[in-house]
């Protein structure tokens, strides 16, 4: 297994808790932590979506070799690639420690640049979690790509809030 990347599948809602606190679901938060040889979430913000990435320390070894395969794939197209404009893409991450039960705090700036409030959607991709205020998904919903996600969040966002109610 050495070598091999970690994988993220599942999905989860969190609301907003005491002492500002967020929970990384259980699904995902054992990935994570065995990615990271510690209870440690990396956020970043997404490139092109408004929403933030999640992913282990161990995702950060394979950023030097994501960066020669994109400066590789670019060359052969003749497309310019500006080296260090990516790599700043990719270590522009911050380390977010989470207890025992997955609850952290969301830093100020990456919630800022994500639009995220008091409920945040987890989905798992594979190498990374996508972490959405709900709003902003469900912007995409006129894309058909994102109507699994939508769903999903949808079904779990009313479950949450049903819960909070009683």
């Amino acid at each position: 297994m050495a070598g091999r990347p970690f994988i993220y599948s599942g999905q989860g809602f969190s609301l907003l808790r005491d002492k500002n606190r967020f929970v990384l679901p259980n699904v995902l938060r054992s990935t994570v932590r065995d990615s990271s040889g510690k209870d440690v979430l990396c956020l970043a913000k997404h490139p092109e979506w408004k929403c933030l990435v999640g992913f282990g320390t161990s995702r950060v070894d394979e950023f030097e070799e994501q960066i020669e395969a994109e400066q590789a794939r670019a060359d052969t197209a003749g497309r310019p690639f500006n080296r260090d404009k990516r790599a700043m893409q990719l270590y522009n991450f911050q380390q977010v420690p989470f207890d025992g039960s997955g609850r952290f705090t969301m830093p100020d700036a990456f919630a800022s640049l994500a639009a995220l409030g008091d409920q945040l959607f987890f989905q798992g991709i594979g190498r990374t979690i996508l972490i959405w205020n709900p709003d902003e998904l469900y912007k995409l919903a006129d894309d058909p790509e994102f109507e699994a996600a939508i769903a999903t969040c949808r079904s779990l966002q009313d479950a949450e809030l049903a819960k909070k109610k009683q």
